[in-house]
C-alpha cells in the first residue's frame, strides 16, 4: 500500500513538472511576454503590417496588441498605432542607431490620421518605451525583420 502511494505521488509530482515545461515551451513559442506577428500586406491601404502581442503585466493570462504599419512611401519607419484609443502614439527607425531609434509622440500629438501628426511632433529618437500599461520598466522588443523581409525558415528551393 505504502508502494502505491509513493508511486501516486511520484506521478502527480512528474505530471506537475511536465506541465510546466509545456507552460515554458509555448510561452517561448509565442515570444513570452511580447512577440511579433508575420508582416502582412493591406494592398486596399497600400500598406505592411504586423501585430505587436504583449502583457502588461508578467501575470496576465492573454495578450494585448497594438499595430505595427510600414508605408511604402516611407520605408525608413515603422508606425505604432494603438487600436483602442485608435491613434498612432510612436515610429520606430529601421535605419537608426541601435538603442535610439524609437520616437515616442507626446499625448497631445497623437492622432487618428498619420497624415495629421507633422514631422516636428517626432522628438529625436531614443531608447525603446516600456510595454504599454506595464510599471516594472520592462521595454519594448524592437522589430527584427523589416516588412517585405523573407521568413527565415523557410525550405531552400532546389
Amino acid at each position: 500500500m505504502l508502494s502505491h502511494l509513493k508511486n501516486v505521488a511520484l506521478t502527480v509530482v512528474a505530471i506537475g513538472m511536465l506541465s510546466q515545461f509545456a507552460i515554458h515551451d509555448a510561452e517561448a513559442r509565442y515570444g513570452g511576454r511580447q512577440y511579433y506577428s508575420s508582416w502582412s500586406y493591406q494592398p486596399a491601404r497600400s500598406y505592411h503590417y504586423t501585430r505587436y502581442y504583449y502583457k502588461p503585466v508578467t501575470t496576465a493570462t492573454s495578450y494585448s496588441y497594438h499595430y505595427c504599419i510600414s508605408y511604402p512611401s516611407q520605408p525608413r519607419y515603422v508606425y505604432y498605432y494603438n487600436p483602442v484609443s485608435r491613434q498612432y502614439w510612436g515610429r520606430y527607425d529601421l535605419d537608426g542607431t541601435e538603442g535610439a531609434q524609437y520616437s515616442l509622440l507626446a499625448e497631445k500629438d497623437r492622432k487618428k490620421n498619420l497624415e495629421d501628426i507633422p514631422e516636428s511632433a517626432f522628438p529625436a529618437p531614443a531608447a525603446m518605451p516600456q510595454i504599454p500599461g506595464s510599471k516594472d520598466g520592462v521595454a519594448i522588443e524592437p522589430i527584427k525583420e523589416k516588412p517585405g523581409d523573407e521568413p527565415k525558415d523557410l525550405p531552400v528551393a532546389k
